[in-house]
């Protein structure tokens, strides 16, 4: 069973078709969509979607990028939307240093509170990270040790690094913490030799594939609309750096899916 671990079909761009791309996925073999809010609005939104299709489950949570619309308010509404049986997970949040819209310690504010909110419900993070590898990882380091240090169940499975760009060292680190990698279209771009060794090097219990719909869409697609039914491409790519077959790479990737979001 094929799964898109991160994708936005909530996204205006799949209006015209999105019952026809949920049904390409589908098609194709998925079998779990998982599809995170970057707001209030957009997370309100994947709930909607997610309680209405079977295979399409939900992140809340309030990516750094709209750090500026936080307040008491917000807090209550994503607490509430995270009571859907259909959320999974709490995300996309954490740090953005290249787009720096808002102030480096109010994103650290916001995502120390998202952090603490998913410790109370026990569910897991969806991590963005951008040009903010140091503090990105610090503060989930930081929290996964306080987590362990409480026996806290979420320990063992604290969440995912969505779409990562970090280096290798990096990677164990947070892997050692029990956070799972998110790979996504990028491993199949021949002008991505870092990303080809990394995914290379890390073992494939840590793998989560990922489109990140409707951006960064693989090879042949680059520059299109991208789509779940396209994870395929991400898996291939990852069997062949890894040498083993496509079969293997959907089925451990599904299980560690599995086993981080307790959706089965």
């Amino acid at each position: 069973m094929l799964t898109d671990t991160h994708c936005h079909l909530d996204y205006e761009r799949f209006d015209p078709d999105r019952e026809a791309v949920i049904g390409r996925a589908r098609d194709a073999g998925l079998g779990r969509i998982l599809n995170p809010g970057l707001d209030l609005e957009t997370s309100r939104a994947a709930v909607e979607l997610a309680e209405s299709h079977d295979l399409v489950f939900a992140a809340v949570g309030v990516q750094p990028n709209a750090a500026g619309v936080w307040d008491t308010e917000g807090e209550d509404t994503l607490r509430a939307l995270a009571r859907s049986p259909k959320v999974v997970a709490i995300g996309e949040i954490g740090l953005d240093y290249y787009w720096d819209k808002y102030p480096h310690d109010l994103q650290k504010r916001v995502f120390r509170w998202q952090l603490e909110l998913a410790a109370a419900l026990s569910l897991p993070v969806v991590i963005h990270n951008r040009d903010s590898d140091r503090d990105v990882v610090d503060m989930l380091l930081a929290w996964q040790a306080e987590l362990a240090a409480s026996n806290h169940p979420l320990a063992a499975r604290p969440g995912v690094m969505h779409a990562f760009s970090a280096g290798e060292s990096d990677a164990r680190r947070v892997i050692a913490a029990g956070f799972s990698i998110g790979i996504a279209g990028p491993v199949t771009f021949k002008n991505a030799p870092e990303l080809h060794a990394l995914v290379a090097a890390l073992p494939l219990e840590s793998i989560l594939i990922e489109t990140d719909s409707p951006f960064l869409s693989p090879h042949p697609f680059r520059g299109k609309r991208n789509e779940p039914a396209r994870v395929q491409l991400v898996a291939q790519a990852i069997a062949d750096l890894k040498g083993l077959e496509l079969s293997d790479v959907v089925r451990q990737t599904a299980a560690n899916a599995n086993r981080l979001f307790a959706w089965e």
